[in-house]
């Protein structure tokens, strides 16, 4: 009886009040990828990847994001062209770079949504970033596809700002600080 008069009184609430409980969306870690990118300083020459996710959420209430959760598998970065753990993909898993041994998972928290209202499919995304225990706030721009129920992002990250150096100072100075990323959200 109890329960049943907590549910009552929460949908007459919801009823009077015109809002909508939270919705949770689930991410599909299997279609959901961030492909990254990487490149000297002087050099015409780049390396690409991609970082898989182990779990995330975005939430919503009356039809608009008000956050999200998603925890990133860093043992699965890999750099196309190199084999498993060998070269490249070996520097960028060890305390090279993102000293996955120590650091497996990174975080992004949905901390704020703003929304340009033309068409309500572009917002403004503030979240805190957490990679290798550091935690930044970060700012990006995401596209939402409501038929196909997929966020697209793309941003670019001050590596250094999250203590992403490789152990050699001549050869830290020769990668370019800035790394890319575009984000597949499938939900």
């Amino acid at each position: 009886m109890r329960y049943l008069c907590i549910t009552l009184a929460l949908m007459t609430f919801y009823m009077v009040t015109g809002q909508q409980p939270q919705e949770t969306y689930t991410l599909n870690t299997t279609e959901s990828v961030i492909n990254w990118k990487g490149s000297y300083s002087f050099l015409f020459s780049e390396h690409t990847g991609t970082v898989h996710f182990i779990n995330g959420a975005l939430y919503s209430s009356n039809g608009n994001i008000t956050g999200g959760d998603f925890s990133i598998n860093m043992t699965t970065i890999s750099n196309e062209g190199f084999l498993e753990g060998k070269g490249a993909v070996g520097h960028l898993r060890n305390e090279d770079f993102f000293d996955v041994e120590k650091y497996p998972l990174a975080r992004l928290v949905i901390t704020n949504v703003a929304y340009y209202e033309e068409d309500n499919k572009l917002h403004q995304v503030e979240a805190d970033f957490t990679i290798k225990g550091i935690t930044k706030p970060i700012k990006f721009n995401a596209f939402v596809n409501e038929e196909k129920k997929q966020m697209t992002a793309r941003l670019k990250l001050d590596r250094t700002l999250w203590g992403i150096n490789y152990n050699n100072k001549m050869k830290d100075h020769a990668i370019s600080e800035t790394m890319e990323f575009d984000v597949l959200l499938q939900f």
